[in-house]
């Protein structure tokens, strides 16, 4: 029979302890909303996890724009582009039915912007046609899931693009990925498994700096704390239903150890205030349970 050091079990019965109390709080946030909650939580130091629903397969709307800047970052790593490479986007290459900073500053289009350009708009700001340019650029979708199955990502499938979300929504639900396999791959992207040092700490900041769902995971959270942090977001469509409402991130507590945390919000006939306002209290309850 294997011995468990004292040490072992102390912290085993802690850990179970403050899964339990997350696991009541979280409960209380989520009970009676009609709608599918994917959660997932690791810590980067201490080996925390928490998860609830982690299996499921959701809908991850702008979420994928991690996964794309990670495989466009890795072109970088290999020397087939470079951040500072400049690329002409045609006007016929901006829609202007979509969510797009890039097209709203330069209506006309036949702009010039480095690929850095591209990727702080496509992270930062989820521009769609920055993300859609990518994806052309480094040859579509499956590009990207050959990427993440190089990196032995499990339970994440990427299959379309913007523009074909935007032609028949129910294909939002063909790009989809679990709340486990999204921490999972935010604690290998930070531990430098996913990218070379230079391209992790570059995408790290991009994503410090998202503008994008601040009444998501960074909310209620202190002001300045770091969370670097991509979001998504589908609006509303038959019979009221959110496709998804989503934010996965790794952020940094006061006494300097970090933590993955993913949440999406799937299927809910709730109000997008609703929708969100379950991630900004999840988040929460998450933050006040680690930062003890």
């Amino acid at each position: 029979m294997k011995k468990i050091s004292l040490l072992t079990l102390l912290f085993s019965i802690w850990t179970f302890g403050q899964q339990t109390v997350l696991n009541q709080k979280i409960q209380s946030i989520i009970s009676n909303k009609k709608a599918t909650v994917g959660i997932s939580v690791l810590g980067f130091e201490n080996g925390f996890a928490y998860h609830k629903n982690a299996d499921k397969e959701l809908p991850m709307l702008s979420v994928f724009k991690f996964h794309i800047a990670c495989a466009v970052l890795d072109l970088v790593d290999q020397g087939v582009l470079s951040l500072n490479q400049a690329f002409l986007l045609k006007e016929s290459e901006l829609s202007a039915d979509t969510w797009s900073p890039i097209k709203k500053k330069y209506p006309k289009g036949n702009v010039t912007l480095s690929l850095n350009e591209i990727l702080d708009y496509t992270v930062a700001l989820s521009d769609n046609n920055g993300c859609d340019y990518l994806l052309k650029l480094i040859g579509g979708p499956q590009k990207v899931q050959e990427f993440i199955n190089s990196k032995g990502v499990k339970g994440v499938q990427i299959k379309v693009n913007e523009a074909e979300m935007h032609q028949n929504w129910k294909n939002q639900y063909l790009n989809y990925s679990t709340t486990i396999s999204a921490v999972r791959l935010l604690k290998d992207f930070y531990d430098g498994k996913i990218l070379s040092k230079n391209s992790t700490d570059y995408l790290m900041q991009i994503m410090l700096g998202t503008k994008t769902g601040i009444n998501k995971l960074i909310e209620q959270l202190p002001k300045n704390t770091p969370i670097a942090h991509k979001t998504g977001s589908s609006g509303k469509y038959d019979n009221d239903l959110t496709v998804a409402e989503n934010d996965i991130g790794i952020i940094t507590l006061p006494n300097g150890n970090h933590y993955a945390i993913a949440v999406l919000v799937s299927d809910s006939t709730e109000s997008d205030a609703v929708n969100c306002r379950m991630i900004s209290d999840i988040s929460k309850a998450v933050w006040d349970d680690l930062n003890k």
